[in-house]
């Protein structure tokens, strides 16, 4: 389960750190678990927020872009984490009335404890965090030895996302530059109440080399039980008019034909709607959001370009395509004797096998502007598997 969050609501994921504890000569949050980096699932945690800030060390920046840009926006993070907090706060002041701030090293946080914090801030709570009443004997200890038992009574293991309004939390990291151990420390500085929230023992913080295999471990726990299936599917439409040409752009194939399609890039309906199909799983919106069409660097741009980068932001949130359908609508051309190697092609791009892909046409027994002759439509299905 994803957590779709309220209008206003956004998140800013921290990994500027450097996780030297963790072992390695790569920052924990860019070394792999599974087949993604740790900062990869931690996003897909995430995909359901409007707005997210990733906030990354100047030497992770141009991996940063590559994998993510769109829509994460990318800021460089500081020299400790406060200062990296702050760097987030102020790409999303104005923009958003509440934050969510989570540690990029946090990549199995179940969906119910964010949920946790949203509810609380939808509530009415100014500030929210997640958290594990203490269970174990607490000692104090001297040269190896025990020398007091400490109360356990009313101690919190604090976990994140930690949530506020994000104007209080803004002015509590202004008015305390020199930072704290984490945000709801700072809250507290202000004078701000912050509500607990149900934290999880699988909300787990890499931090030393073993946790990379007790992360692993946990991953495939929920394999088998079932949970850490997402299954997403998604729906495209996409129609261009005939204008004067020689030949059509068909899912990356060029058809002859008596006329061209018109559009700003090169009108490619098919790739278009399976596109608008991927994007749609993921509740990203459609092609024009993520390129608009208003921007002229986008004028003539092969359709490959688009498909690409959505089946790359599918995998980047820890999905993989499980099949996809494509239906061109159109009296002419004929689509039959190309719709092999249209298969062909979309497998290249999205780079699975071809069994994945299916490319058909009907027409529409001449009614309507398809019937006519006025143009092609496009109707896509993709379905797309998390876990």
């Amino acid at each position: 389960m994803t957590v779709r969050a309220p209008a206003g609501y956004a998140a800013i994921i921290t990994a500027a750190g450097r996780g030297a504890r963790a072992g390695s000569d790569r920052p924990k949050q860019w070394r792999n678990l599974g087949s993604q980096p740790v900062i990869a699932h931690t996003l897909a945690a995430f995909a359901g927020f409007d707005r997210i800030v990733l906030v990354v060390h100047p030497d992770d920046m141009a991996d940063a872009v590559t994998r993510f840009a769109g829509p994460v926006t990318i800021v460089t993070g500081g020299e400790t984490r406060s200062a990296s907090v702050m760097a987030g706060l102020l790409a999303l002041e104005g923009q958003a009335s509440h934050v969510l701030v989570h540690d990029g090293a946090r990549p199995l946080t179940p969906a119910s404890v964010i949920q946790g914090v949203v509810d609380a801030l939808q509530g009415g709570a100014v500030a929210a965090a997640p958290a594990l009443p203490v269970s174990d004997t607490l000692w104090r200890g001297d040269g190896g030895n025990v020398t007091a038992i400490t109360t356990r009574d009313g101690l919190y293991r604090a976990q994140t996302p930690q949530g506020f309004r994000l104007p209080e939390i803004l002015a509590a990291h202004r008015m305390h530059p020199g930072g704290a151990t984490d945000d709801v420390a700072l809250a507290l500085k202000i004078g701000l109440e912050v509500t607990i929230t149900p934290g999880s023992e699988d909300n787990l913080k890499i931090t030393w080399p073993d946790d990379f295999a007790r992360a692993e471990r946990l991953m495939g726990a929920e394999r088998l039980m079932g949970n850490a299936m997402d299954i997403r599917m998604g729906n495209g439409f996409d129609v261009h008019a005939f204008e004067p040409g020689d030949h059509v752009w068909l899912c990356g194939i060029r058809v002859p034909h008596d006329s061209g399609l018109k559009g700003h890039s090169d009108a490619d309906v098919g790739m278009h709607a399976l596109t608008d199909a991927i994007y749609g799983a993921l509740a990203q919106g459609d092609i024009g959001r993520h390129f608009p069409p208003s921007d002229p660097q986008w004028k003539g741009t092969e359709s490959h370009v688009f498909l690409r980068h959505a089946i790359d932001l599918a995998r980047e949130r820890g999905f993989r395509l499980g099949n996809a359908d494509v239906t061109l609508i159109c009296e002419t051309p004929k689509i039959g004797p190309h719709a092999d190697a249209m298969q062909t092609r979309l497998a290249e791009i999205m780079q699975v096998e071809t069994g994945r892909i299916s490319v058909k046409a009907t027409t529409s027994e001449r009614l309507g502007f398809t019937g006519r002759g006025e143009g092609i439509a496009a109707i896509a299905t993709a379905t797309l598997i998390g876990g």
